[in-house]
This record gives C-alpha cells, structure tokens and sequence, in this order.
C-alpha cells in the first residue's frame, strides 16, 4: 500500500461560480479562487489547491446567517495551526460553521485559475451547510481548508498492489466520494459498488474504466440495510480491498460482516463515518468511536 505523505494543508478564500441540481438528494456548487477582505487575495487563491482525487475531504468554512463571508482569524502567515486555534476560540454565533466535504472534481484549467466541485446532500430538515447550499448563489464566499499536495493524508482510498477486486458501499452523503474513486480505478479492475440514496431520482450515471457492477439500493423502494443487501453477493477475487463510507452505524454493521463473517484482513477496509443518525457534525466528533 502507497504511503501517504504528511498532509500539507493550507487555507484558501474561494466564492461560489455556479450551483447546479444533480437529484432531489444533491446539489453541485462550483466553486473559483475569492477575494476575501480580511485576507486581500484574488482570483488566484486557487493555484496552490491540488486535490489527490479519490475520496479527497477537506474542511469548509460557511458563514453565519447574517455574516457575508466566514469568520477566521488571521494570526501569523497561515500557519494552519494557530489559526484553527484562533477559530476556536471565538464566540459560538460569530465563528464560521464547519464541516467536511469531498472534493467532487478539480478542473485546474477552469475559468481564470481553476474550479473545484463540491456535491452537497441535501434534505428537508438538514443542518447548516445543507441549509447554506440550497441558498447558495454566484459570489457568495467561503474558506477551506485543503490540500497544497496531492498526496495527503485527507485520501483514504488506497487499495493495496495487490488488491484484485474493489467493493464501495457508500449513501447519499459518500455518492461523491464513491463516483470519483471510481472515475479513478483503471480499467481491468473489477468492481462491486453498492449506493444507497433516498429516492429514484438520485440514481445518476457513475464513469469508471474498471469492470464495475453497480447496484442502487433505493429507501424509497424498500431497499435492504447495507449488510443484507451485501451478505448475498460473492466477491470477486481472493483479495478484496473495500471502502465503505456514510452514516456510522450502517459503516460500522458493514466492516463487521466484512471483518468477521467474510474474513477480509481489517487492513484491507477502509471504513469512514460521514455522520451518524441523531447527531450533528460536531456532536459525532466528539462522540466515542467504537470501530470494534
């Protein structure tokens, strides 16, 4: 397995180019290089951000209602660090909202300096930043906190050499993860992909050049649990590698069939969180983590 470098992050002012409705579930926005006032950069904000594909997260910053851009502070030349600290620090209802997301894509080449999508799930009684991309609109500001090199530690996708097959669990919060490690894989690679979205709507078209089968489990058509709908399958090659990605509890049933009924090396299941029913962003990071 490809080891990943130590993660080089810096903060990047960006505004919105355009949004865009993928499915009743998602809402692309397109973001390029913004000028903030505190910080004084352009356009070019952008040309230091080199996303490693895959699953790359990063942190975005949002705005307070009210607020017409996030509330960062600046000690010292970006120094990530302090920075984080200083955020911290500031009054609940002044400092920017944050939360993680997936690169969808990165178009260097885009615009005047470049272009990065963010796909957002969204529903009815969603928090903050769902709240944020159904209002989003061309111009409106946000700071992340993203890669300044394409290996980095935010990449969890990382099949081993000798992996012969790949199998993807991902829901709706996980599709954009899951659909560009797919637009990854290289062709030969066989691979078994399970998503799991609200409604009919949210099937989309995934691009891939390896040997891809993809089932869409449906909750409005009565799909089965992730591990009921993945016990039946038989796996294709003697050295699986899995990624499996979204809400906890369903991540967590998932890598222990994996783990303890299948038999898969617990080295060979890449497992993540995005969110856990009942629960917001900041309460799951400070909920314990029992990966048992």
């Amino acid at each position: 397995m490809p080891t990943a470098a130590a993660a080089p992050f810096r903060f990047f002012p960006l505004q919105v180019v355009r949004t865009r409705r993928l499915g009743p579930s998602l809402i692309r926005v397109t973001f390029g290089g913004g000028a903030s006032r505190a910080e004084g950069s352009g356009g070019e904000a952008l040309r230091g951000f080199a996303s490693g594909g895959r699953d790359q997260s990063l942190s975005l910053f949002l705005p307070r209602p009210g607020q017409k851009e996030p509330v960062i502070p600046l000690p010292g030349e970006q120094d990530m660090y302090a920075r984080l600290g200083a955020w911290r620090a500031l009054p609940d209802d002044e400092r920017a909202v944050m939360r993680s997301y997936t690169v969808r894509a990165q178009r260097p080449d885009a615009g005047e300096h470049g272009e990065i999508d963010i796909d957002f799930a969204v529903h009815e009684d969603g928090g903050p930043a769902c709240r944020w991309a159904q209002q989003a609109s061309t111009g409106d500001r946000v700071t992340v906190l993203g890669p300044a090199a394409a290996d980095n530690t935010a990449v969890r996708f990382r099949p081993p050499e000798d992996a012969d097959s790949v199998l993807i669990w991902a829901d709706e919060t996980a599709l954009p993860a899951a659909a560009a490690a797919l637009e990854w894989l290289p062709s030969g690679v066989r691979a078994q992909v399970w998503i799991e979205v609200p409604h009919a709507g949210d099937r989309m078209e995934l691009t891939t050049s390896a040997e891809a089968t993809v089932t869409w489990l449906v909750r409005d058509e009565g799909a089965p649990p992730a591990v009921e709908a993945v016990r039946a399958a038989e796996f294709a090659g003697s050295a699986p590698y899995a990624w499996i990605a979204g809400e906890s509890g369903s991540v967590k049933a998932l890598r222990r069939h994996l783990v303890n009924e299948r038999g898969l090396d617990r080295r060979r299941v890449t497992f993540v969180g995005y969110w856990r029913k009942g629960l917001s962003e900041d309460a799951l990071r400070e909920a314990p983590d029992d990966d048992s």
